[in-house]
């Protein structure tokens, strides 16, 4: 079986290139993974993506962007990737199944994961308060307090972004001191409305039908006790979705493809969204970088 373009993942990125890249009449096989949508199917209320003048949820966002996927003549094939070889003219994908597929060129689109603290109440309560992204969420809890975990930079912009909403902002820390760059924690440290709680982490999230409080555990006190909030934003890194092409293309030092304009090492295999290297972690972005690598496999392939 063969199709001119393979999309490995199914989120902003590589549907929006399988939507390009049917209006130029080229077919494409999505290949979906185990999370259709990506990681915006997984969100709570979108407030930030272009075209919807009031909030939408993540899941209809990407329901809707999946048909219109479809409607321009992609195909979905629900199966995981186990590795990828390529040649001088086509790249082929083997499945877990053992079955593989052959095309042309090669859009690689599958995003990353955010880490979690597995603990337990992380996974009842997502979507019910509990966030791995504040430009998304925040605005929901204006008024509100709640929590970061994390102590990098990804930790410290969520909680001065959340501190244009909420009411309080806890950071809760590990250590005794931050990781994050020293022109972000003076702007952390003079915010009035954040307070961090170091030596310390969250054993447990608590409520009954959305997150209520939490509970801390002092490292050093060896002590714990309840923080009553309306949300907790989880920042504790994530990792790429990249086990399958390692020793094929390049990557950098964190697992993430580097590309120049879509284009990776290797001729015929691209990548866009969060899976690239020094990507803005946003739908927006990712559909945009899908439209670029749309065009970009377009030239490789004669059409323009």
């Amino acid at each position: 079986m063969s199709n001119n373009v393979i999309i490995i993942g199914a989120g902003p990125a590589g549907l929006t290139a399988a939507i390009y890249l049917g209006r130029s009449g080229i077919k494409s096989t999505v290949i979906t993974g185990d999370s259709p949508g990506g990681q915006l199917a997984k969100t709570g209320l979108v407030e930030n993506y272009p075209g919807f003048a009031k909030p939408i949820l993540g899941s209809d966002l990407m329901a809707q962007m999946m048909e219109q996927t479809t409607n321009f003549g992609a195909e979905f094939l629900y199966d995981t990737v186990s590795c990828i070889t390529n040649s001088l003219t086509s790249s082929t994908v083997v499945f877990d199944t053992g079955n593989s597929l052959t095309g042309d060129a090669l859009l690689i689109a599958t995003g990353c994961s955010n880490n979690k603290l597995n603990i337990p109440g992380e996974t009842e309560f997502s979507r019910k308060g509990v966030s791995w992204c504040a430009t998304c969420d925040g605005p929901l809890f204006r008024n509100k307090k709640v929590a970061v975990i994390g102590g990098g930079n990804s930790a410290i912009m969520e909680a001065l972004f959340l501190s244009n909403f909420a009411s309080e902002v806890l950071l809760v820390h590990r250590r005794d001191e931050l990781r994050a760059d020293k022109h972000e924690q003076e702007k952390l440290f003079k915010n009035p409305k954040i307070r961090c709680i170091w030596n310390s982490e969250v054993t447990e999230i608590l409520g009954s039908t959305k997150v209520e409080s939490i509970e801390i555990f002092d490292k050093q006190s060896k002590s714990r006790k309840i923080e009553i909030i309306d949300g907790i934003f989880i920042a504790i890194g994530n990792h790429p979705a990249t086990s399958f092409v390692k020793g094929l293309i390049d990557l950098d030092s964190d697992g993430y493809i580097i590309a120049d304009k879509t284009k990776t090492s290797v001729h015929g295999i691209y990548a866009a969204g969060d899976i690239v290297s020094g990507a803005i972690k946003q739908a927006v972005y990712a559909a945009g970088q899908g439209a670029l690598a749309a065009r970009m496999i377009e030239k490789q392939l004669g059409i323009r």
